[in-house]
């Protein structure tokens, strides 16, 4: 693994008196369906707390799974243009549907053997059928046709999504961090691919690391990582949540429950 250097986005704190709300929403695969009552959690909960300029970090993987990764995307991008407290992330499958529409690959070196974004499972074909693609034709077909269909601002917003991002003591990215090394020396494949090296890591941090990739049931808060992507590629939720400190809120229609933390695994 080579080591790389490349900038962190800091979301600079307004306040400076204080440290910073911030709300990360987890993975979302294709569900706009859960993805609109999460923003008006947010809204409410901004006005309810009164931090109308607390910004919100998407962790990404916009795409896949879900039925309308197409209106995801389109939706994100268009409240991104407009509203600069949000910011968003990479994730391993939005990098998949991004190398697909660039240079047609299907497979990537962290999947493993056998598998590629259009396998079944992984949800590349839902991906493509969101934008009226037909996918059971040969792969040039499918792939002329992706380019065809897939609007040039859905690949920009998609190239210009960010690895990682920074408000006070939280650091947000898709999948996590390789232990030890300094953040900006971090393998940028691994902000969005890791799993066991970190997942399995209880070692201080520096900062409370927010992500999601690897789907657990409930949000859960180790201590030196906190994990948001709640399945809702699987049936499960979309959940947000609101950071202050290293105190965690989990939003909901009853307001805000908080997250203690547990043991790292």
């Amino acid at each position: 693994m080579g080591l790389f250097l490349w900038p962190l986005q800091i979301i600079p704190n307004a306040a400076h008196s204080k440290p910073m709300s911030v709300y990360a929403i987890g993975d979302i695969h294709g569900h706009i369906d859960k993805l609109e009552p999460v923003l008006d959690l947010i809204e409410a909960d901004r006005a309810s707390y009164g931090i109308p300029n607390a910004p919100v970090v998407q962790v990404g993987d916009l795409v896949d799974r879900g039925p309308e990764s197409c209106a995801v995307i389109e939706r994100l991008c268009d409240l991104r243009d407009t509203d600069p407290r949000l910011t968003v992330l990479l994730g391993n499958h939005d990098a998949l549907f991004l190398g697909f529409l660039t240079s047609g690959a299907e497979r990537d070196g962290r999947l493993r053997a056998g598998l590629t974004w259009l396998s079944p499972n992984m949800g590349g074909q839902t991906t493509l059928a969101s934008y009226g693609i037909n996918t059971k034709q040969l792969m040039p077909e499918i792939l002329a046709e992706a380019r065809a269909r897939v609007p040039a601002h859905h690949r920009d917003f998609l190239r210009s999504l960010k690895l990682s991002a920074q408000v006070d003591d939280a650091l947000f990215v898709h999948a996590g961090i390789r232990p030890g090394i300094p953040i900006n020396m971090q393998d940028p494949e691994d902000l969005y691919w890791i799993r066991q090296e970190f997942l399995t890591d209880a070692s201080d941090h520096g900062a409370l690391v927010v992500h999601g990739h690897t789907p657990v049931k409930r949000v859960e808060h180790h201590g030196n990582r906190l994990a948001i992507d709640t399945g809702a590629a699987f049936g499960g939720p979309l959940s947000a949540v609101v950071i202050e400190e290293r105190r965690v809120f989990l939003l909901t229609a009853n307001g805000r429950q908080e997250v203690t933390p547990h043991a790292s695994a």
